[in-house]
């Protein structure tokens, strides 16, 4: 028999997975390529019970080849890698979830799972009045919250003191998500890193830039990008923040309207609306995104740019205060007209003048950097 013959038949016996033992002098053989084709496409993960492999790797005493083959020690490498994967426990990602989407419902069942009652010590429920402002609030003011939801109000308020823990892989998640839903990645992303400076916070790690509403603003942020409505608007108004005239860092203007949210939900602004719902996280949740709306559209139609940030959000907070009950049907008429395909903040527009300074060339100016022209509201939180 020809050596050429010889291998066909080894190489048809190999396919059906029987290995029959080999005399020493046949032994070179093996070292051909020709003889390991009949097992190249077969995927490593079925190896480990296919004949082939056990048969080159067994040490008992059948065959015993005379010089180790790179092929087969290249196979066992492989073979010893399948038994071998672990899960990533360092990269800050559930390993039991790893890279999975956050729900707004899920991230606030860890916080009411938590010990906060170190942080729900400094939180200060209802603006203090004295004199003629307690009187005239008492007398002209909003009807008190009632006391079944002034819980769910200081869970709230107590959130907002909660800062941001890299070591908390709920915190990563929720940030992930938020990251994940802006920009269309379907990767995950580092805790720290200039990325996070195109969804518009000031730097590298995003936990700088909570200041005076805690990590309730990455909860506003979550709750925008995971409902099928508003996504489509904070899509829109994230757009809108890449306008190369009318730009502004984005999470950066969220984390204000956040604090306004907060601001307003402590001067009992919100109560009425709260009591006829009988609850306070959804209204506090609609109203951010109500005012959120609100400053996409002024922004877009009266042309604003950064250098105006600071006195448009001014404006927004007294507005806001004044009538949170109009922002709210404002923002239930957008999303009926979103459901329905009718709705969109950037229509075309046509911008006049010269183009306008770069972003980064200019300061934003948050609600908190504004002399207020009440006592009554100075100090967000």
């Amino acid at each position: 028999m020809s050596e050429r013959s010889f291998s066909v038949g080894t190489e048809n016996k190999l396919r059906d997975g029987q290995v029959e033992s080999v005399s020493a002098g046949h032994s070179s053989l093996y070292k051909d390529s020709g003889a390991l084709m009949a097992f190249r496409g077969v995927p490593i993960s079925e190896l480990k019970n296919h004949g082939i492999l056990q048969a080159l790797t067994t040490e008992t005493s059948g065959w015993q080849p005379g010089v180790v083959n790179l092929e087969v020690l290249r196979a066992q490498e492989e073979w010893e890698v399948v038994d071998t994967i672990h899960p990533d426990t360092e990269s800050g990602v559930s390993s039991q979830q790893p890279g999975q989407l956050i729900s707004f419902s899920e991230a606030l069942q860890h916080f009411q799972t938590l010990d906060l009652s170190s942080f729900k010590k400094r939180i200060q429920p209802t603006i203090r009045r004295t004199g003629l402002a307690a009187l005239r609030h008492c007398l002209f003011g909003p009807p008190k919250l009632h006391l079944d939801l002034r819980e769910e109000r200081d869970l709230v308020l107590t959130i907002a003191q909660c800062g941001l823990d890299s070591q908390d892989p709920v915190h990563g998640r929720v940030l992930r998500t938020i990251y994940k839903k802006l920009t269309g990645s379907k990767f995950d992303c580092a805790l720290h890193g200039d990325h996070w400076e195109d969804l518009g916070f000031q730097g590298a790690n995003p936990a700088t830039d909570l200041r005076g509403a805690g990590f309730l603003a990455l909860l506003h942020l979550l709750y925008l990008v995971m409902d099928s409505k508003t996504l489509l608007m904070a899509q829109e108004i994230f757009r809108l923040s890449h306008h190369h005239i009318q730009q502004f860092p984005f999470c950066l203007m969220s984390v204000n309207i956040t604090r306004i949210a907060i601001q307003a939900l402590r001067e009992e602004c919100l109560s009425r609306e709260c009591n006829r719902r009988q609850k306070v996280i959804p209204v506090v949740n609609s109203f951010y995104a109500a005012t959120f709306l609100h400053l996409a559209r002024v922004w877009r139609v009266q042309q604003r740019t950064i250098s105006d940030s600071g006195f448009v959000l001014k404006d927004l907070e007294v507005l806001a205060k004044k009538s949170p009950k109009r922002l709210l049907k404002t923002l239930d008429v957008y999303l009926a007209q979103v459901s329905k395909g009718q709705a969109s903040l950037l229509v075309a527009q046509k911008c006049s003048g010269s183009r306008g300074p770069h972003a980064r060339d200019l300061t934003f100016t948050g609600v908190c950097d504004v002399q207020s022209h009440s006592s009554e509201s100075a100090g967000l939180i």
